[in-house]
């Protein structure tokens, strides 16, 4: 059992931040290829080969945040649970871009790589604009422009 510790003491043990993304998927060459080749995001590549189990595609984003890409299988094996079926509804990706027309730009270009979109780009109550697509493992993406939302580069 974990012993429970006060929000001071804990604070230097994690802080609240991300650094990596790690999206389980199904073929890491199609899945690579897909944000690489269709998207054009800048990667090496796959990595890690001269480990068993260790073949993984990085891409960096903005303030030092990394996507990385790993096959699902080695996942479960990883950190020990059972794959279970999956949902693309359990989280989402953001991708807040600057204006309407980007958000159409954005998803003609996941849709010409090969992306399911799901909910084409519209208005939305909230006052912003969005659509949704799935990449080749049923990730969810959301492309939406949020006039509250100031994006950093």
């Amino acid at each position: 059992m974990l012993e429970t510790v006060s929000p001071e003491q804990a604070s230097p043990l994690m802080e609240p931040r991300i650094t990596v993304i790690t999206l389980g998927v199904n073929d890491l060459e199609t899945s690579l290829d897909f944000y690489h080749e269709g998207l054009g995001w800048p990667t090496e590549g796959i990595v890690g080969t001269e480990f068993e189990g260790g073949a993984v595609a990085f891409f960096p984003l903005n303030n030092g945040l990394q996507l990385a890409l790993y096959p699902k299988q080695q996942i479960g094996e990883d950190a020990n649970v059972e794959e279970a079926t999956p949902s693309s509804t359990e989280f989402t990706l953001g991708h807040n871009v600057v204006s309407k027309e980007a958000v159409d730009a954005v998803l003609k270009t996941a849709d010409e790589a090969g992306a399911k979109i799901t909910d084409p780009p519209r208005d939305r109550e909230w006052g912003g604009y969005s659509g949704h697509f799935l990449d080749p493992d049923d990730h969810l993406w959301e492309v939406v422009w949020n006039p509250q939302f100031e994006i950093e580069e």
